[in-house]
């Protein structure tokens, strides 16, 4: 009785079965939402469309320089946008991830915005909704739809009382729009995302418990494709060894189950991969490193910290002036490239769309000017020797395999057209990590990093999971 209780194969049937019965809901649900989720993610408020929609930037009211704004309230930032809450010019200082928004007319902190203030905001960003706006709430806890948008919190949630149900998130540490989302945009979000990742808010909210949640569900499903692809296997016979009927057959089932067998032998593999992949997703184990850049290869590449002592108000002003030219300046972003701060500008047009399911808007064009010598004029990248100086600085004393100017994505760098910045320097380094940098001339920044394992990573995740090969991904539907 004892043996036949650790019959390998009883043990495997009865482990294919039951698992088989407890997830194939669960099963369908992600092939369904998978589906969906190819064509349209969660929510969201895309850079071009915020943009679009922003006040243009007028520092003729400014009276301080970031310096003294930022020495005012003992910020030391990495990141610093310029812009306008109202009619009145702010600096947005980003020190680790969280902002602290100055006003630059009298120096004051944004402490926090009442209703009404919330609504002065919303019926700027949308003036065609201004006489149907509705407050809703104060979020001090993500809701549904903002789980990507805690460093904003706390949130004010309006209601702009269109036909589409839509609400805007107005963040209470910047003051400016951050999400939004409609009743068609969430019900896709619902059959889609939130059901293929298991985002259901009660769970979201306990972050660790959530991942573990799928990560073992999804090793779980992985079990129950190996030990059927194990018995279908066991159980195939080429040889037709099988009499089913008075015929001859590669297989001891029949009806339905014969249909399951050769199925199963079919896209069993398949499903592995799809499962073992979207357990990969998860970063289990932290197996890999990040794509993002070290901080001492961000410091190589700007110059190290932030240098606000360069940056006085008549010289920003004369940047911004310089600038503008007959495009209205929506925001301003301080970048510091190789320990020279320059204005980054950014600006959109309507007519530069791309597929609503990329964010309906391509990513803003972009002009530069130095904050130093603004006489110099404005252009739209660095010169590619200093980027190629500045990728070596990141990377000292490791030797250079080769170095190219992408004008196209490759396998690494790569997205909807329109959506991520081109050209691109890639340099690939003989590191025993082997290291891949690619920085974008257009920012003076490094946008992505791969090494050995997040290369390995990026086909065993997206390759195997979204099968985002070249020849698939840039030809839908295939």
């Amino acid at each position: 009785m004892f043996a036949r209780l650790l019959d390998w194969r009883r043990i495997l049937v009865y482990t294919h079965r039951w698992l088989g019965i407890l997830g194939n809901v669960l099963f369908l649900a992600w092939f369904v939402s998978g589906i969906v989720l190819m064509y349209a993610g969660m929510p969201t408020l895309s850079p071009g469309e915020r943009l679009e929609r922003l006040l243009a930037v007028d520092l003729s009211a400014a009276r301080l320089s970031p310096t003294e704004a930022a020495r005012r309230h003992g910020v030391s930032p990495d990141r610093l946008h310029i812009a306008m809450l109202g009619e009145r010019p702010v600096y947005r200082f980003m020190e680790r991830g969280l902002t602290t928004t100055v006003f630059a007319d009298d120096g004051k902190r944004l402490e926090r915005l009442t209703a009404d203030e919330v609504m002065v905001v919303v019926a700027s960003w949308a003036p065609e909704h201004a006489a149907s706006l509705r407050y809703a709430a104060r979020l001090r806890e993500a809701d549904q739809w903002t789980f990507g948008s805690q460093q904003f919190m706390p949130l004010h949630k309006v209601a702009l009382g269109d036909p589409g149900d839509t609400y805007l998130y107005v963040s209470d540490r910047t003051g400016e729009p951050v999400m939004r989302t409609s009743r068609a945009t969430r019900g896709v979000a619902y059959v889609g995302a939130v059901l293929h990742w298991l985002y259901f808010t009660p769970l979201r909210r306990h972050g660790e418990i959530w991942i573990q949640l799928v990560l073992w569900l999804s090793i779980v499903g992985c079990v129950m494709c190996l030990s059927g692809l194990v018995w279908g296997l066991w159980r195939w016979a080429p040889a037709r060894r099988y009499r089913l009927k008075r015929y001859r057959s590669q297989t001891p089932y029949a009806g339905l189950m014969r249909w399951h067998h050769y199925t199963g032998l079919i896209f069993g593999l398949t499903t592995f991969t799809w499962t073992l992949s979207g357990a990969l997703s998860l970063d289990p184990w932290n197996w890999h490193p990040p794509n993002s850049p070290s901080a001492s290869q961000r410091a190589a590449v700007s110059g190290g910290q932030l240098r606000l002592g360069l940056m006085t108000l008549d010289g920003i002003q004369h940047a911004a002036g310089t600038i503008s030219g007959d495009v209205g300046l929506k925001e301003l972003e301080v970048v510091q490239f190789r320990g020279e701060p320059f204005l980054l500008a950014s600006h959109v047009s309507p007519r530069d769309r791309v597929p609503e399911s990329s964010g309906g808007l391509a990513n803003p064009k972009q002009r530069l000017v130095s904050v130093v010598t603004p006489e110099k004029g404005v252009f739209t990248s660095f010169d590619r020797e200093e980027v190629l100086a500045a990728a070596r600085a990141a990377m000292p004393d490791v030797g250079v395999l080769d170095a190219a100017w992408l004008e196209d994505y490759d396998g690494y760098y790569y997205g909807r057209p329109g959506t991520r910045s081109l050209p691109v320097l890639r340099v690939r380094f003989d590191d025993p990590q082997k290291t891949w940098l690619y920085l974008d001339p257009g920012q003076g920044r490094i946008v992505l990093k791969e090494e050995r394992l997040t290369r390995l990573n990026r086909w065993l995740y997206h390759g195997f999971h979204s099968l985002d090969f070249s020849f698939l991904y840039n030809r839908r539907p295939l």
